[in-house]
């Protein structure tokens, strides 16, 4: 618990933390893309916008197998800054916890079992909507029966996304919605100039107060996907929408749609809900009165560059990295001390095998 900052319904946060405890986790994993990560300047993920596209799928099959298919190397940086997916298998390897891979409109399929939900990419939404209004409507309701199926074979369900340039799209939703959104970045300079300039052109197309229509010009199929996957799952277990500003979109369109506020927590890393450059904590609290807790894996203590730049502004979350340790944590009776010394010992392995 001392690793761990709880904000937003506080006491609902501690108690949920403690109903947690004992408990069989399932970690899902929902990777998707939105073409508005390929305008320059907007994300690290991925080299260059050719390998853009690959950055979703490469993080599902490290989580599996401990490298990748779709490209030849784990996602990280020429200077060593990896994927934070190396955070989550950490946790997820440490505890014991299951995980499952949901393709929700991925340009590249990855390479391994997942469930198939045949979501089309969205679009740049600086210059064209992100999905038509039925495809909004379709993946509510596909997230609707995957969530329903996967909090009933689990007593937590933990739900990470991957999908570039996420931030920028959910920006948009935030302000669309009425929220007065600060978000944060991959990039430890945050763009802000930029990414409030492709918002402000989504949100001109707007000429409706409907959220499915909202979401089909200004968001990305992840969102409306793991808000059908919230409202339904929520019903059942407890649910962690495990990340930063996307999940704060999630739950923002979630609270137009309805889930259950008493079975549903958000999990990030505190290098997000510390982030000047965003509001993270004022948006949950706005947003909705459900509890949400921020861990500190001690990674500005780490021996190795690469892991340091996560809390110097360097990716900060994703792939579900924050629920996941908040996850692992609870259950292995770890600390962050620990933590931080077996996600080393997993960098000293990848960059060996390179």
């Amino acid at each position: 618990m001392n690793d761990f900052e709880f904000f937003g319904n506080i006491k609902r946060a501690e108690e949920f933390v403690d109903r947690i405890k004992n408990k069989n986790f399932l970690f899902s994993l929902v990777i998707s893309y939105t073409e508005t990560c390929e305008i320059p300047g907007i994300t690290f993920a991925g080299a260059n916008t050719d390998l853009i596209k690959y950055t979703p799928p490469a993080d599902a099959e490290y989580l599996y197998y401990g490298n990748c298919k779709s490209i030849k190397t784990i996602p990280m940086t020429p200077d060593g800054k990896p994927t934070p997916a190396l955070l989550t298998k950490t946790s997820l390897e440490s505890s014991s916890i299951p995980h499952v891979v949901i393709n929700a409109g991925s340009k590249i399929p990855p390479q391994l079992p997942f469930i198939q939900t045949g979501l089309p990419s969205g679009e740049n939404i600086s210059i064209t909507p992100a999905m038509s209004d039925s495809q909004v409507s379709q993946a509510i309701d596909y997230g609707r029966i995957v969530g329903r199926t996967l909090a009933s074979i689990s007593d937590c369900l933990i739900i990470g996304e991957s999908i570039p340039g996420g931030t920028t799209t959910a920006l948009a939703v935030l302000r669309a919605l009425g929220y007065q959104a600060k978000v944060s970045s991959s990039i430890p300079t945050n763009p802000v100039i930029l990414k409030n300039q492709i918002a402000g052109m989504a949100l001109e197309r707007l000429d409706s107060e409907n959220p499915y229509h909202i979401i089909a010009q200004v968001g990305d199929p992840m969102i409306p996907f793991v808000t059908g996957m919230l409202s339904t799952a929520s019903e059942i277990n407890p649910v962690m929408l495990a990340g930063g500003t996307q999940m704060a979109a999630v739950l923002a369109l979630a609270s137009k749609i309805g889930f259950n506020e008493k079975n549903t927590a958000i999990g990030t890393t505190c290098y997000i809900s510390n982030d000047k450059s965003a509001n993270f904590k004022y948006l949950i609290s706005e947003i909705a009165d459900i509890p949400a807790i921020s861990v500190n894996p001690q990674l500005e203590k780490s021996k190795i560059s690469g892991l340091r730049a996560f809390s110097e502004g360097f990716a900060k979350e994703g792939v579900g990295a924050g629920g996941s340790i908040i996850a692992s944590l609870v259950k292995s009776k770890n600390n962050s001390s620990k933590f931080l010394e077996l996600a080393e010992d997993e960098y000293d392995r990848i960059t060996t095998s390179r």
